[in-house]
């Protein structure tokens, strides 16, 4: 089968590897699309996503769609189109059983934080655990449901924030996870949502999700005190002190960009002189089930996509992904 492979640091090819057998519990799934996550451009632009350094190949891609190739079980038809809940969980601790997400051991699609590392689905075929498939329904495209993942992503950040309805949100960041959590807020019944980025396209991608007011950073101001809940989506540690200025006494305030894993400078002050609530949040639960019903519901979200490109162009698919002003959401379309 083909594969986009990951070799190091600008290194992207596509090569030819072994199609993969099910097993028992697993499920043969031939993939459709793939969204570039930001995970997968430190991969390539860096040869690592932080701490984690690419030391084999790695087939990229965890935002993905595409049809049942073979059940083993028979539970799934041929065909079916499905999208993958893309972690696989590790070892339950104590107090928190009803969250996997953070148990250790687990891995991740696409990601050299294990050894060997866990391959992800930029590939002609991938196989999974029966368990990590969701059927979609009949309404919701294989392109749209590429989506899942990362809006699973912002609908989590709200759970963490115990919801938005009734709540002005400030959204920091309007990449694609700033933009889905502005799309996910406003769907949630929040007020008002406003939403900030240093780059006009960006915005202008906010205010067509449902924003009902854009901060261009450094032209305009982001009021003070303001805001019920705030979802900080850049881990730049300016905007990480912008959201907590722009807080209300009482509010709260999600960090749902990942931060290097260094020391940097934060103004806490309001932290603690309004007693704000500093929560942050990882990836995602099980959200991936509401996220696919708002695909299906909700059409309009596809917007985010920007860009497709053909699983040959993947050169130029990075490129394109890595211009936050012109792209939001890059898609590859894997070998269709």
């Amino acid at each position: 089968m083909k594969a986009i492979v990951i070799q190091g640091k600008l290194e992207l090819v596509e090569v030819e590897l072994p199609t993969p057998e099910p097993q028992a519990g697993e499920v043969r799934l031939r993939m459709a699309y793939g969204g570039i996550c930001g995970s997968d451009l430190h991969y390539y632009h860096e040869g690592a996503n932080g701490s984690f350094v690419v030391r084999e190949p790695l087939v990229p891609g965890h935002e993905l769609s595409g049809t049942v190739d073979l059940d083993p079980s028979g539970a799934l038809a041929p065909g079916t189109p499905v999208t993958i809940h893309p972690a696989t969980f590790g070892t339950p601790l104590r107090g928190i059983e009803d969250r996997p997400h953070l148990w250790p051991d687990g891995a991740y699609l696409g990601s050299a934080s294990t050894w060997p590392h866990t391959q992800g689905g930029m590939s002609e075929f991938v196989v999974v655990r029966n368990d990590m498939v969701r059927a979609l329904p009949a309404s919701l495209p294989l392109r749209r449901a590429a989506l899942a993942e990362p809006l699973a992503v912002a609908l989590h950040a709200i759970e963490i924030a115990g919801g938005v309805r009734g709540r002005r949100v400030l959204v920091s960041g309007s990449g694609a996870i700033g933009l889905l959590t502005v799309a996910a807020a406003v769907l949630a019944g929040a007020i008002e949502v406003v939403a900030t980025d240093v780059l006009p396209g960006p915005l202008q991608r906010a205010g067509r999700l449902g924003a009902h007011r854009t901060v261009q950073v450094g032209t305009d101001e982001i009021p003070s005190e303001y805001f019920d809940t705030v979802f900080e989506c850049t881990a730049v540690p300016a905007a990480m002190s912008a959201g907590l200025a722009a807080a209300r006494r009482g509010a709260v305030v999600v960090l749902v960009g990942i931060p290097a894993d260094e020391a940097r400078p934060v103004n806490l002050a309001p932290l603690v002189s309004r007693e704000l609530q500093l929560r942050g949040t990882l990836r995602f639960n099980n959200e991936i089930d509401h996220a696919v019903e708002l695909l299906a519901a909700h059409p309009h979200l596809e917007q985010i996509v920007t860009h497709e490109y053909p699983a040959d162009q993947a050169v130029d698919a990075f490129a394109t992904a890595s211009d936050s002003d012109a792209s939001g959401k890059v898609l590859l379309s894997l070998w269709l």
